[in-house]
This record gives structure tokens, sequence and C-alpha cells, in this order.
């Protein structure tokens, strides 16, 4: 294990304290299915930040039980309080790939009015078992819009910066 030692001489005598990157780690809990997790996270895609815990408090969850992507879960397996790491979790680990069944060709008419449609307007719709789920407008046809069901993160490369908070 790693620690970090601060040290402060007085005359001849080497007092020796911990320093914050060990505290914590020495006996504290480690992230693992059932631990309750808290953490700050930036991410980012393709160069740009799209989601951040800053501003609204830590992200918390249930370790192991589907909350977060796979890919982020097993990089944040193992970890203590205090630790920080840069995860890269490739698009077959996080939403999947883009899937080409996913594009629905409906009638504007359909949709509500007043809805300024272009490509990229995220549009919320509901499935079957009453979930609200994000589309996006993928292509205009004339009297139709081509609309994508695949999550708006599908296909992409997503980079997280997380440092953990609490693991209980």
């Amino acid at each position: 294990m790693k620690s970090i030692f601060a040290g402060i001489v007085v005359g001849s005598v080497l007092f020796v304290t911990a320093g914050s990157a060990a505290a914590g780690k020495e006996g504290g809990a480690v992230i693992e299915n059932g631990r309750q997790v808290a953490f700050e996270y930036t991410l980012t895609v393709e160069g740009k930040v799209v989601d951040s815990s800053q501003g609204h408090g830590p992200f918390r969850y249930t370790h192991g039980q589907g909350i977060i992507v796979p890919g982020l879960s097993k990089q944040l397996e193992g970890l203590h309080v205090g630790d920080e790491k840069s995860v890269v979790v490739a698009a077959e680990d996080a939403y999947g790939p883009v899937d080409p069944n996913a594009f629905q060709e409906i009638q504007k008419s359909r949709l509500p009015q007043g809805v300024d449609l272009h490509p990229g307007t995220q549009l919320q719709a509901s499935s079957p078992d009453g979930r609200v789920i994000l589309v996006t407008v993928s292509q205009l046809k004339g009297d139709n819009v081509v609309l994508n069901f695949n999550h708006p993160l599908a296909g992409k490369e997503l980079h997280f910066q997380v440092k953990i908070l609490s693991v209980q």
C-alpha cells in the first residue's frame, strides 16, 4: 500500500504523521458489492463536459446493483475514500453501440405542436411500461421525422474524473 508521510524535524527528533492520502485507506471500507458509495464526478464525451456532480452534490448509489454503467462500476471496485481516478469507459461497457434498429420514421403531425424540430432536438417519450425516455430528432424528411431511440450517449466513449467521498 502506498503511503504519504509528512515529517517535521524539531531538534534531533523527527515526528512523522500520516498524510491525508493514507488516511481512510488503512482499514477503511473498499468499494465492493453492497456498499453505499458517494462520489463526485465530471463526465466528458468527445472533449465536452456533458455531466457533473459539481453544484448538485455527490452521486450516491449502492455498488453492484446496476445503477451506474458497467464499465464505471468495474473501475470503481476496490477504491477507498479519498481516491481519485480518471476512468475511460468504452461504448460497449456504457450505453452500448448505436443500434440501427432504434431509428423510427413517423409523421410530424404525431408530435406535439409548436416544437422546434431540427436534427439534435431532444424530446421526451413514454415507453410501453410508462418510463420516460429521451428520443433525438435524427433527420427531417418532408412531413416525416426520423427519431433516434438510442440513448444519447450510445456509441460514445465516456471519460470520467471521479473522487470517492464515502464508502459504507
